[in-house]
């Protein structure tokens, strides 16, 4: 029994947010997965990291430059084989989970982030490409992901949406995913087909809300340093109870359609004067995930508390979204410059990752 086996009785799952093939063929992937990792998130600077990083693609790398002309499909052949390979890692725990759990995220490319149509082929091709059932394809949480996502759920897609840093841009993606269920049912698609999670982004709000706390340098503004983001996420989630456990889901609850879960995502601390669990053990409660970096992960195993504490402190988190607002600090632009730069900061990740494959 470890600490994620405590969480998993608490309703949340832990996923890594890692891959490589030093992890799938050296086995430490099949270790965490024992020691109750339930699923893995990727993404092109996750990746591009893994092909820096393991003597394991070499071989294959080299075969596909003499094979394949076009650096991009050289790295989707690296990426997809890495991906069937954790799929099939967690197909026993996607099983036995009667498809709850055991997932894998493979980004479509961040070069499609405002492209509907574009992103909606692309995650088409992606799963019939990958081939499981515990496939998810990640799209970005902007205007064109989103309605992009809505038409995928109709299509009975399974889709992780990322790069969200707002309450707003979270409601916007759970009503797309309302919308588009009831699409796939209307058209006599299984409802148990269906899975989704809303990745909301947090040490990234917390860096850039801090730095304009620190400009305002008042004594309340430095004591609101490091909050922002955990009051955003209890905030999120009470508003995904409002709308998964609410009259806006009753029928399809009742058809057998599963809500869209909350995943909290960006849960390493990046300021060292913050614990290492602050985007962990504040946020622990039912029908949620967090997929956490390797050393977040260990600090999690090694010291983590384990309580049900995602649902205290609701009042004090909408007043200090509040006394931000007051301060001129407004969370839905903060949220809204984020997700800008994250698009940015993907596709110059895929830029390099690319760049690897020439």
């Amino acid at each position: 029994m470890t600490r994620l086996h405590e969480l998993s009785r608490l309703g949340q799952s832990i996923w890594l947010d890692n891959l490589s093939r030093t992890l799938l063929r050296e086995g430490e992937l099949a270790r965490l997965i024992a020691a109750g990792v339930s699923g893995v998130t990727s993404n092109p600077a996750i990746f591009q990291k893994a092909v820096s990083d393991s003597p394991h693609y070499r071989d294959d790398l080299a075969r596909l430059k003499s094979q394949e002309a076009d650096p991009e499909r050289r790295y989707e052949a690296l990426a997809v084989a890495d991906i069937r390979a954790a799929c099939d890692l967690f197909r026993p725990l996607h099983e036995a989970s009667g498809g709850d759990n055991g997932y894998v995220s493979l980004e479509v490319t961040p070069r499609l982030a405002h492209d509907e149509d574009g992103t909606l082929a692309e995650a088409r091709r992606l799963v019939l490409l990958v081939e499981r059932d515990n496939l998810l394809v990640k799209v970005p949480g902007t205007p064109a992901g989103v309605r992009a996502f809505e038409r995928l759920t109709a299509a009975g897609v399974r889709v992780n949406v990322t790069l969200l840093f707002s309450l707003r841009q979270t409601v916007r993606v759970f009503e797309a995913y309302i919308r588009g269920a009831r699409a796939w049912l209307d058209g006599g698609g299984d409802p148990q087909r269906l899975k989704a999670v809303a990745s909301l982004f947090l040490s990234r709000v917390d860096t850039l809300v801090d730095a304009r706390l620190d400009a305002l340098a008042t004594p309340e503004a430095l004591r609101m340093r490091g909050g922002t983001a955990v009051a955003m996420a209890r905030l999120a989630y009470q508003r995904y109870r409002e709308l998964f456990q609410g009259p806006a889901f009753t029928e399809l609850m009742a058809a057998g359609v599963r809500p869209q879960y909350p995943l909290w995502a960006s849960s390493g601390t990046k300021n060292p004067a913050y614990g290492d669990l602050l985007y962990v053990e504040p946020l622990i409660g039912p029908e949620t995930i967090n997929t956490l970096p390797d050393k977040t992960l260990a600090a999690l195993l090694d010291h983590g508390r384990v309580a049900a504490t995602l649902e205290t402190g609701v009042a004090d988190a909408e007043a200090h979204l509040v006394r931000l607002e007051d301060l001129g600090i407004l969370p839905e632009a903060v949220g809204d410059e984020l997700q800008q730069q994250g698009v940015v900061l993907f596709a110059n990740a895929y830029d390099r990752l690319i760049d690897q494959m020439r």
